[in-house]
């Protein structure tokens, strides 16, 4: 299962999914590093070898060409449905395999976007 870092905004129901799911989250929260920005959030999960979810997209889109050597991004798109959001972030990342330098863009419907 991955190591995942959900950022600040990300929804708490769905770190408690993915966790039942059996993937290792942290929260930005838990690790003491609430209000740290966007840069210093992906260096953080870098160091501790995690992807960054995230419904931050389009910062951590640029983060991405500014800083490609990261353990992985999960960027989605804002949903209500946690379960579904859950199962679809769940899929998208046993879809990639690895995750190391890739951005993960998950919809609401539709299959992810690995690149």
């Amino acid at each position: 299962m991955a190591r995942l870092y959900a950022d600040e905004q990300f929804p708490r129901q769905v770190v408690q999914n993915l966790r039942s799911l059996g993937h290792d989250v942290q929260t930005v929260q838990e690790a003491g590093n609430a209000g740290l920005p966007d840069e210093d959030v992906l260096a953080f999960a870098t160091s501790e070898n995690r992807a960054v979810l995230t419904v931050n997209r389009r910062d951590f889109f640029q983060l991405h060409k500014l800083k490609p050597d990261h353990c992985g991004i999960v960027a989605c798109t804002r949903d209500d449905g946690m379960p579904r959001l859950s199962a679809n972030i769940n899929d998208a990342i046993s879809t990639a395999e690895i995750l190391t330098g890739k951005v993960i863009r998950v919809y609401r419907s539709g299959p992810p976007s690995i690149s």
